[in-house]
C-alpha cells in the first residue's frame, strides 16, 4: 500500500476547502444541462478524492453517500447518461492554465490490463512494461507540464481493427461512427489539435515518447508539418540525413561511430548537428544520453528546437519525467484504471472525472504538499553538456 492510499486522502474536502472545491465542480462540469448530474460530477470527484484503494462505483458510492441507491445513481451518470466530456475537458485546461505556467503538452501511452474481452477496445497486445503479450485497452493521454506537476485534460482510446469491424461489437459498446482503428501517434496529434484550437497562447512544445507511439517518425513528421516545437523519443535503429540539407548523408543511430560519444566521463550528453528526416525538409537535432561505458546512446530525442539552449532541452527531457510519474499516481491513486464499465462514452467520461479530480489535487490551494508523494518534473539531470556535430 502506497504511503498516498495510507493516508486515505486525509480531509480531502474539509471546511476550508468545500467551497473552492464546489466551485472547481462547477466550472468544470457546470456545462451539464442537469442539476443531478452537476450533483452526482461533483460525488463522483469525492469519491475519487476520498475512497482509498480501488474506485469502483460501489465503493465510491459507500465512501462519500449514505443513500442506498447511491450506486445505482453513479453508474447511471458515469455509463448512461448522455452527457459531452469534451467541455469538461476544455474547461480543466482552461482552470490548469490560470494557476500554474504550462512548460509542455506531454504525450503518453496508457494500458489497462483486463480479465475479459467485454471492456470496449481490449484486445492482446506486447507490454514492454510486462515483458510479455497481455489482454488490455490501450489509451494516450495528454497532459499539462506545468511547473507544479502534471494534469491530463484530453484522452484518447485506441480502437484495434477487431472491434471497429464488428457491428455487433460497435453497437454493444456504443462506439460513434467517427471511431476508426488509428494508431496512437495519429489519436496524439489530434489531441494536440483540439488544444492548439482552444489555447489563445501559442503551444508550447510537446514532448513525447516517440518508441511508445507507433511511429516515432510519424509523430515528429506530423508535428512539424503544424508548425509545432517538439521534442521527441526516438528508436536507435532509425535512420535520418546528417548535414544542413536534405539528401546529405545517411545517419544511422545504432552505429556508435556515427554519433560521437562524449570524451568527458562527465559528460553524459551529447547535441547533434542538423539532421533531416528522409523526404522531409524540416530541420531538426539530435540530443542523446549515453551510458557510462559510451559504446551507444542510451536514449536519443529528436527535435525540431534548433536554437534552444542546452538547458532548455534538458529541461524538456525532465518533462518526461513527471509525465511518468503523474501517470503513475493516476493508476494507483485516482483510479485511472478501475472503470468497470464496458462503453466507450463510459471510458471517455470516467477519465475525464479521473483528471479533474487529479487536477484538483495538484493544482488547488492545499495541493502538492499536504497529500501523499511529491510529483513534480525531475530536475535538469546532473553531468557535463558538450556540443558535438554527426
Amino acid at each position: 500500500m502506497t504511503a498516498y492510499r495510507a493516508m486515505h486522502l486525509r480531509d480531502p474536502l474539509d471546511d476550508t476547502s468545500i467551497t473552492t472545491f464546489t466551485a472547481f465542480a462547477q466550472e468544470v462540469f457546470g456545462h451539464l444541462p442537469r442539476q443531478d448530474q452537476r450533483r452526482w460530477a461533483e460525488t463522483y470527484l469525492k469519491g475519487l478524492l476520498g475512497t482509498p484503494g480501488k474506485k469502483s462505483v460501489r465503493r465510491m458510492a459507500s465512501a462519500v453517500s449514505a443513500a442506498p441507491t447511491a450506486s445505482q445513481s453513479l453508474h447511471q451518470f458515469i455509463s448512461a447518461s448522455p452527457w459531452p466530456w469534451d467541455p469538461a475537458r476544455r474547461a480543466l485546461a482552461r482552470w490548469s492554465e490560470q494557476r500554474a505556467a504550462v512548460r509542455a503538452w506531454t504525450l503518453a501511452p496508457m494500458v489497462a490490463p483486463k480479465r475479459g474481452l467485454h471492456s470496449v477496445g481490449v484486445h492482446r497486445r506486447y507490454d514492454a512494461a510486462a515483458g510479455r503479450v497481455i489482454n488490455c485497452q490501450v489509451g494516450i493521454g495528454m497532459h499539462l507540464s506545468t511547473c507544479c506537476g502534471d494534469v491530463p485534460v484530453d484522452w484518447r482510446l485506441h480502437l484495434p481493427e477487431t472491434w471497429c469491424a464488428d457491428p455487433e461489437l460497435r453497437q454493444r459498446a456504443r462506439i460513434p461512427d467517427s471511431g476508426d482503428p488509428r494508431p496512437l501517434w495519429e489519436l496524439g496529434l489530434e489531441m494536440v489539435d483540439a488544444l492548439a484550437a482552444q489555447s489563445a497562447a501559442a503551444p508550447p512544445p510537446v514532448v513525447a515518447d516517440g518508441r511508445e507511439l507507433n511511429d516515432a517518425v510519424a509523430l515528429a513528421n506530423g508535428l512539424s508539418t503544424r508548425c509545432c516545437k517538439f521534442l521527441v523519443s526516438v528508436p536507435g535503429n532509425l535512420t535520418l540525413h546528417a548535414g544542413p540539407h536534405p539528401g546529405s548523408r545517411p545517419l544511422r543511430l545504432d552505429t556508435p561511430a556515427r554519433l560521437h560519444a562524449p570524451r568527458s566521463p562527465r559528460a553524459l550528453w551529447t547535441l547533434s548537428g542538423p539532421v533531416h528526416l528522409p523526404g522531409a525538409h524540416h530541420t531538426m537535432r539530435l540530443l542523446a544520453k549515453w551510458h557510462p561505458a559510451r559504446t551507444r546512446p542510451a536514449r536519443i530525442w529528436m527535435t525540431n528546437l534548433v536554437h534552444a539552449s542546452l538547458d532548455e532541452l534538458l529541461a524538456l527531457v525532465g518533462t518526461q519525467a513527471g509525465t511518468k510519474a503523474a501517470m503513475q499516481s493516476l493508476r494507483e491513486d485516482f483510479g485511472l484504471l478501475d472503470f468497470e464499465g464496458r462503453s466507450f462514452p463510459g471510458w471517455h467520461r470516467h477519465t475525464t472525472l479521473v483528471s479533474a479530480a487529479y487536477g484538483w489535487h495538484r493544482l488547488s490551494g492545499s495541493a502538492g504538499h499536504t497529500h501523499g508523494r511529491d510529483h513534480r518534473p525531475a530536475a535538469a539531470p546532473p553531468g557535463g553538456l558538450r556540443q558535438v556535430s554527426c
